[in-house]
């Protein structure tokens, strides 16, 4: 039966759509929360680890509504606020003193995972005040990582679920576009990268990727119950080089066409175009990053 709409890598048919009619007739003044558990429940769509994809599915049933698929029960409570960004500020003052010596001067570094930790809002802070695309709230699967030389941070890593589409990484893995809808958990992309900028310490950057490499795998899988096998991210030529990603033997795999997912019209690039790095995590990524059960 043909797919009246696919939603984050689910299709969906008219028996789909049959069911879920009927799921909200029968409890005319449920919750459109509750309705997504229930779905999310009767289809078995959990994350790996366990987890209801609340948000995703809240995200289909209103793309089916919108499509005029189905008809949703009222939201149950409407905001008349205007939406508005939250931009977060640093929680507590900085020391900013200048950090300038080498990487074995600099002793002991220690890498933490701060997400859902007191030192959260920090790590906000800082991506707000010294990175250059600032702060944005990732969605989906994330961790943030601090990198501490004593008890002074000195750099912020963010990682999260990768891009679905993208051209250079796609050819390099040469997965198939159902083994890429299957597989594409097993990739983090490193969305932010922060070296503090009163820290010189030559090396750091290239350093901490290469911990990280090993780091990241271990408390993916222990926070979302699943491996990643494979890493990504962008470098903004024009501001940088990716000199410390290339010095963590990250590999090149082409450049961005410079149209994001909002370019509907095809007219040509609409922002940066940008180098695409990848790093494999496992000898065998490809393998298990084409495998459809």
């Amino acid at each position: 039966m043909d797919a009246l709409l696919t939603y984050r890598g689910r299709a969906v048919d008219a028996d789909d759509v049959a069911f879920l009619r009927s799921v909200i007739a029968q409890h005319p003044g449920t919750s459109r929360r509750k309705l997504s558990l229930d779905v999310c429940a009767a289809w078995d769509w959990v994350q790996p680890n366990g987890t209801p994809r609340d948000a995703v599915c809240r995200g289909l049933l209103l793309a089916l509504a919108r499509a005029g698929h189905l008809e949703l029960p009222p939201p149950q409570w409407v905001s008349h606020r205007p939406r508005r960004r939250i931009v977060p500020t640093l929680p507590v003052e900085v020391d900013r003193t200048p950090i300038a010596t080498t990487l074995a001067a600099l002793g002991p570094v220690e890498i933490r995972q701060v997400r859902r930790t007191p030192d959260e809002a920090l790590f906000g802070g800082l991506i707000q005040e010294h990175h250059y695309l600032g702060y944005v709230q990732p969605v989906g699967e994330h961790l943030k990582f601090m990198a501490y030389a004593g008890e002074r941070p000195v750099a912020c890593l963010a990682w999260s679920s990768a891009p679905r589409h993208l051209g250079p990484r796609d050819r390099f893995i040469g997965w198939s576009a159902e083994a890429r809808r299957a597989n594409i958990r097993f990739v983090a992309y490193n969305s932010r990268f922060l070296i503090l900028p009163w820290v010189q310490v030559p090396h750091l950057a290239s350093h901490l990727l290469g911990r990280m490499a090993r780091m990241l795998p271990v408390e993916w899988e222990r926070v979302y119950g699943h491996p990643v096998y494979f890493l990504e991210t962008f470098v903004h030529t024009e501001r940088y080089r990716g000199t410390c990603y290339r010095a963590a033997n990250w590999i090149v795999l082409g450049r961005t066409t410079g149209r994001g997912k909002d370019d509907r019209l095809h007219r040509g690039p609409n922002r940066p175009v940008k180098d695409v790095l990848g790093y494999p995590l496992v000898r065998d990524f490809r393998e298990r990053l084409a495998r459809v059960a």
